[in-house]
C-alpha cells in the first residue's frame, strides 16, 4: 500500500497540478494586491471618493459590546472584481499558451510532411525501378 502511495504521489500529474495550486495561489495574492491597492482605489476616487471596503447596509446597529450585524456589499464588489481580474488574466495566459502549442503542432506537422515515412520511400523505389524497366 505504500508502494502504490508513493507511485500515485510521485506520478506527473500530482506533482503538475500541486505546482499548479501554489503558483495560483501566488497569483491570487498579486491580483487581489493590483485590486485592492491600485484598482479599488483609483475607481473609488473615479466615483468620488467612495471607499469599497467601508461601503455596507447595516442591519442591526452595535450595542453595547455587541457589535453591529451589517451586509458587506463593498467587500462582495470588491471580491466579485477580483474574480473577475483573475479570470480575465488566466484566460489570457491560456490563450497565449495555445497559440505557442499550435505553432508547435504546425512545425512539428510541416517536419513530419517533409521527411517520407519508410513505407513510402520503398514504394517510391519500386515505382522507380518498374519505370526503368519499361
Amino acid at each position: 500500500m505504500l508502494k502504490e502511495f508513493r507511485d500515485f504521489a510521485m506520478r506527473g500529474n500530482v506533482i503538475d497540478l500541486a505546482v499548479g495550486v501554489i503558483i495560483g495561489g501566488a497569483f491570487g495574492k498579486i491580483v487581489a494586491s493590483l485590486v485592492n491597492d491600485i484598482v479599488m482605489p483609483l475607481l473609488g476616487m473615479i466615483l468620488g471618493n467612495v471607499n469599497f471596503k467601508a461601503l455596507k447596509i447595516v442591519l442591526k446597529a452595535a450595542d453595547g459590546d455587541i457589535p453591529e450585524s451589517a451586509l458587506l456589499y463593498g467587500a462582495f464588489l470588491q471580491n466579485v472584481f477580483d474574480f473577475i481580474l483573475i479570470a480575465l488574466s488566466i484566460f489570457m495566459v491560456i490563450k497565449l499558451l495555445n497559440k505557442f502549442k499550435k505553432k508547435e503542432v504546425r512545425v512539428e506537422a510541416a517536419a513530419a510532411l517533409a521527411v517520407p515515412s519508410e513505407d513510402i520511400v520503398i514504394l517510391s523505389e519500386i515505382r522507380d525501378l518498374l519505370k526503368n524497366k519499361v
